[in-house]
């Protein structure tokens, strides 16, 4: 049976943006494995005692049922480019613990990043979804290989706005910021759009 996880923050001992991960979770449960009970991440996630007030990620791995609850310490990586990928074929719809679709495409530089080009539009970078600044608002891909709990919540809230994005149209904007459950959009992890490799 294949699993898949949720990645959440945990910062100052308390999970981060939970209603989003449990929704989620929940409707991937019922999509996939036809589950109609919900389960709440509260009830499940028990923050060790001797867990510090730092950043962690708490990785949930599940199926149908909760399989693993796992906490790691978290250190945000600098990113100083983003390297274009083309796969008309990769699809990362729910998210899967086996991530091969993306590791095919990884190279071995520190501080670079891939962004991925799907049918002529821009998705996602290998671990987040991208927002792109012109310095008055920020637009995020129509088409994003997963619909991350951030940028639901981004979106919700009327913070970003979504467009189709193509290569061609990157000269409009001035940065490419990557947001994931672990980022938020004040971390500042940004890439000047010169930095963008193709």
């Amino acid at each position: 049976m294949y699993r898949l996880l949720e990645s959440i923050k945990v910062f100052d001992r308390k999970l981060c943006n939970i209603e989003y991960h449990n929704a989620r979770m929940n409707k991937t449960r019922c999509e996939l494995f036809h589950s109609l009970d919900e389960i709440d991440l509260t009830d499940v996630i028990k923050i060790p005692a001797d867990l510090s007030h730092h950043l962690f990620k708490c990785r949930v791995i599940y199926s149908n049922r909760i399989h693993d609850v796992e906490f790691h310490s978290y250190i945000m990586k600098p990113i100083t480019s983003l390297k274009v990928v083309y796969d008309d074929s990769i699809s990362y719809e729910y998210k899967f613990e086996d991530r091969r679709e993306f590791l095919k495409h990884l190279g071995d530089e520190e501080n670079g990043e891939i962004l991925i080009v799907k049918k002529g539009l821009i998705t996602d970078t290998n671990y987040s979804n991208v927002l792109f600044s012109d310095n008055e608002k920020f637009i995020t891909p129509l088409t994003p290989l997963l619909k991350g709990t951030k940028r639901e919540k981004l979106l919700e809230t009327g913070r970003i706005f979504e467009e189709e994005i193509r290569l061609s149209d990157l000269h409009r904007f001035k940065y490419a910021y990557l947001i994931n459950a672990m980022i938020d959009l004040e971390d500042n992890i940004r890439v000047p759009i010169e930095g963008i490799l193709y």
